[in-house]
């Protein structure tokens, strides 16, 4: 399935403005914000926040494969993909990041 296809099957996230990422300092590391080029990404870390309840290395490893395609062309390019370069990361140093929602007014 490629990753089109594989949004269509995500739970929806109108009920969320954004996403902050928080790293073990209790620092925002990242946001992911409801909104045209991010909206992806934000899906795709709403359904793996809900599935292991922060994005673990093993949830990195689950939002690679749901990002198909987007993964190895993120591999090529580092950079391109700053929502998957995170992932990557996450699974490489085994860094958990906890997630707090932001929900929309």
């Amino acid at each position: 399935m490629n990753f089109s296809e594989t949004l269509k099957t995500l739970p929806g996230i109108s009920h969320l403005a954004g996403m902050n990422l928080i790293d073990a300092d209790g620092a925002v590391a990242a946001t992911i914000e409801n909104k045209s080029g991010q909206a992806g990404s934000l899906a795709v870390y709403n359904h793996l926040a809900q599935l292991y309840g922060a994005i673990t290395p093993e949830a990195a490893k689950k939002g690679l494969e749901l990002y198909a395609e987007h993964s190895e062309d993120a591999r090529l390019n580092p950079g391109r993909h700053p929502h998957i370069d995170r992932l990557i990361g996450l699974v490489e140093r085994n860094e958990t990041l906890r997630v707090k929602q932001i929900f929309a007014v």
